[in-house]
């Protein structure tokens, strides 16, 4: 028998005041669906050096949540940083953008949505921000909030859920 469903449905069933929905048409890119941990925020435009930043430190397990601001003209992702993330211990990245390398990516061990693809690399200016507050489709979410990500969707929390 497996343990709990942390299925995003359950979650906003059991938990309708906590859970935030992120309503973006989100793809499913990495090779894990299903995940969710604590948010760790980056906002950066057409320049992924942050995200490089974030992946070489250890993940434990969280989740980036990175505001490309929806840019579909560079890609804030490509296997290499995906790679690392897996290295480092990361459970997930969640891209308000675009990735590249979605074919090499696909069967990573880790979670990955992302808005579509790119073949075009960032510039690399060493701009962006790191553990701001964000706003992602209209929700407000914060550094330490929880993500539970599957087929169904991307939900944020101010704490942890269970089912």
């Amino acid at each position: 028998m497996s343990g709990p469903s942390l299925a995003t449905t359950d979650l906003c069933d059991a938990h309708e005041a906590r859970v935030r929905v992120l309503a973006l048409p989100w793809l499913d890119c990495g090779g894990r669906t299903a995940f969710h941990g604590r948010v760790s925020t980056l906002k950066a435009f057409e320049d992924n050096s942050k995200v490089r930043e974030a992946v070489a430190e250890p993940g434990h397990g969280r989740v980036l949540l990175v505001d490309g601001g929806g840019s579909m003209a560079r890609a804030m992702l490509g296997d290499l940083l995906a790679a690392k993330a897996v290295e480092n211990g990361w459970e997930g990245i969640v891209i308000v953008g675009a990735i590249r390398d979605s074919a090499a990516i696909a069967p990573m061990d880790l979670g990955v949505k992302a808005l579509g693809r790119c073949p075009r690399k960032t510039d690399k200016r060493g701009e962006g921000l790191r553990d701001v507050p964000l706003e992602i489709a209209g929700v407000r979410v914060e550094p330490g909030f929880w993500l539970y990500a599957d087929a169904d969707g991307v939900i944020v929390s101010e704490s942890a859920l269970t089912p």
